[in-house]
């Protein structure tokens, strides 16, 4: 199964460029896949925008996450209504059947370690919800009954493809303790974004962490299943 998967768009800023990424994809994917911040605080309308240009571009399902740059809930309300064909997950599940595979994805926009000043101020009960998140992760996954299973998140899961920024920055870029979850639940592959300057791949145990950042990447990242199977 090929995914194609991207994040961090940020639209307008990157929406030129990722008009330019998407025209030069080359391969159909069985699934398109967005880990959050599609587009910049404020500017929900250009969603649609995005949503309309893979329409176009692949005949797939679209699925999505929140990123920080969606989390006013008008916003995100607004982004649901114009989703369309698009799927979002939100601390949600779905099952797809794509071809022979089952694939499930688990949706979230993921936890930090050091929740922002603004959140800390402003969601009194932040903490507990990271911690909480990262037992939601899990629970779809022990529930889920699919030969390819997906995490698709925003914040870094892991601090491994975080090399790259400030080292004392990691912790407001992600969570950890995530990887307990990944090493003993084991899913197909893991795709967040977030991190604009970090690492495109690192390697929790034995599964496969993807840093689809725009502005990281330049591209859409490929990913083919078969491929992970050997690593």
């Amino acid at each position: 199964m090929i995914i194609a998967a991207t994040s961090d768009i940020h639209a307008p800023n990157y929406f030129h460029d990722f008009i330019q990424a998407l025209d030069n994809l080359k391969i159909k994917p069985d699934i398109f896949l967005l880990a959050g911040d599609v587009i910049e605080r404020g500017e929900a309308h250009l969603f649609e925008q995005v949503r309309e240009a893979i329409s176009k571009k692949v005949k797939c399902p679209i699925i999505a996450c929140f990123g920080n740059n969606e989390f006013i809930p008008d916003s995100r309300e607004r982004i649901r209504n114009l989703s369309k064909n698009m799927k979002i997950l939100d601390d949600d599940a779905c099952m797809l059947e794509v071809g022979s595979d089952m694939v499930g994805i688990v949706g979230t926009i993921g936890s930090l370690d050091n929740p922002t000043r603004w959140q800390l101020q402003n969601i009194p009960t932040i903490r507990r919800i990271y911690e909480e998140r990262i037992g939601i992760v899990e629970k779809f996954l022990n529930r889920m009954s699919a030969n390819i299973k997906i995490v698709l998140m925003h914040y870094a899961p892991t601090y491994k493809t975080l090399v790259g920024e400030l080292e004392t920055a990691y912790g407001g870029l992600g969570s950890f303790k995530y990887e307990e979850v990944l090493k003993k639940k084991n899913p197909t592959v893991v795709i967040h974004g977030h991190s604009h300057k970090g690492t495109k791949f690192a390697m929790v145990d034995s599964v496969p962490v993807f840093n689809v950042a725009f502005p990281l990447n330049n591209e859409i990242v490929i990913i083919d299943t078969n491929d992970l199977r050997e690593m």
